[in-house]
């Protein structure tokens, strides 16, 4: 198992792979223009080839990242997949100076396990509903906020 940056030929599959999961409503939809437009903020998890997981770190402001897009492939659920995929994208905003981040998800449970707590979403700036208030489950969508702050 390999977990690397994304790249241009990835995201025909990552997309496939994301709306897996989104058809299931466990996360949002995201379209080919979204993945390629934020390309660089996504690592993949590859198996055989084969695209197995995804997860986005998107910078939100100077001192704070979220966590996106995050899916392994139900066969390989509960292997620690996730748990890699977040360290990495954790890693790679801990090397930009970045040492708060925070997810919007169906599974805090998870998040817990790896030191996020969840917050009142009101508690994120208001940077953050950019996107969110753009999605048809505005302002319903039953997302949990977490977030993770660490220390320099």
């Amino acid at each position: 198992m390999e977990i690397r940056k994304a790249i241009i030929e990835d995201v025909p599959k990552m997309q496939q792979l994301i709306n897996v999961f989104a058809e299931k409503d466990e996360l949002l939809p995201r379209s080919l223009n979204q993945l390629y437009e934020d390309l660089r903020d996504f690592y993949v998890a590859v198996e055989d080839g084969r695209i197995v997981g995804t997860c986005a770190a998107h910078i939100n402001w100077e001192d704070l990242a979220e966590i996106k897009a995050l899916v392994v492939d139900k066969d390989l659920q509960g292997q620690g997949l996730g748990r890699k995929l977040v360290e990495t994208c954790m890693e790679d905003v801990r090397a930009l100076g970045i040492y708060r981040v925070f997810a919007l998800t169906y599974k805090p449970e998870f998040f817990k396990r790896l030191g996020f707590k969840n917050i009142d979403k009101s508690e994120l700036p208001h940077k953050v509903w950019n996107e969110c208030i753009h999605c048809v489950k505005f302002p319903n969508c039953g997302e949990i906020a977490v977030i993770y702050e660490g220390k320099p």
